[in-house]
């Protein structure tokens, strides 16, 4: 995953900051529990925000629990015990992200790192294949998405749009598996599309210089934009019909953090990430 669904600290509470860091916690538990202790190194900010959406949507968390860090034993933590199998799915699509993303990493990458990328590969790929077996639905859109987004990105007449569609609907098509009528889906589908969408394009943002000096492909070079206006327009747009989706959603457990999150937390890494690009082009233009 790409890390950018992240919390806004100054805007939350302590004991909402806390209640974060239990999932947080709760899901590194869960991967070492499911996929062995090095999996723990994969943990992101956006599995703990998909593990976090699965505990609202279905009132699983029952409470907290205290214990250690398993980085740490030194230092204490508390975990959001669930009911369900949401930090089993949070893990899973972990696993298997991390595996798609060593295959494409792979192909884009210079001789040195591809060596040591082909040595890990076996690594994930066993934990992939587990994953796999437990949630079949979860690899299915997944590898869906990894295909669609070559063939997009081999497409001479791509524009912004179609290569953030398959990443868009990765995220929708997880979504919506979670509805528990039509009516829902649809919302949750929405919802995630638009979550989908700013995902990639803000890590297309991100990469702008490094992708430009690579040769790899990016939606924004790919379609001569490097406005920082326009490309903060695209951005804001997904925000904000994601956040008219998400409105429609019956949201109880989390919703502070979930709240922050869509208000904060998401804004403040898009004004981040355009800030860095902007000081990066003044710098070069001096």
């Amino acid at each position: 995953m790409f890390g950018y669904l992240q919390i806004h600290k100054d805007e939350l509470k302590v004991k909402e900051y806390e209640a974060y860091k239990s999932v947080y916690c709760g899901l590194c538990k869960q991967l070492g529990r499911d996929y062995g202790f090095m999996t723990r190194l994969i943990l992101s900010y956006d599995c703990t925000f998909y593990a976090i959406l699965l505990m609202s949507l279905k009132r699983s968390c029952t409470g907290f629990s205290d214990g250690r860090c398993k980085f740490n034993p030194l230092k204490k933590c508390k975990f959001a015990d669930c009911k369900d199998n949401a930090y089993s799915k949070a893990s899973a699509l972990s696993v298997i992200s991390a595996y798609y993303k060593v295959v494409d990493d792979i192909d884009d990458s210079g001789f040195f790192k591809r060596i040591a990328l082909k040595i890990v590969k076996p690594f994930f790929k066993r934990r992939q294949k587990k994953a796999a077996k437990l949630f079949p639905e979860i690899e299915n859109i997944v590898s869906e998405m990894m295909k669609n987004q070559k063939a997009a990105e081999n497409d001479e007449l791509v524009t912004i749009d179609k290569a953030a569609n398959p990443t868009a609907k990765m995220i929708s098509d997880l979504a919506a598996l979670e509805g528990g009528n039509d009516l829902q889906k649809r919302v949750l589908s929405e919802f995630g599309y638009q979550i989908g969408r700013w995902v990639y394009l803000i890590d297309a943002a991100d990469d702008y210089e490094k992708d430009k000096k690579s040769g790899n492909f990016n939606p924004f070079i790919k379609a001569d934009i490097n406005d920082k206006d326009y490309i903060n327009s695209v951005l804001s747009q997904s925000l904000a019909r994601a956040y008219d989706a998400y409105n429609l959603l019956d949201i109880i457990d989390f919703k502070p953090i979930i709240d922050n999150m869509m208000l904060y937390g998401f804004p403040n890494k898009q004004n981040a990430v355009l800030n860095n690009r902007q000081e990066v082009k003044n710098e070069q233009s001096v």
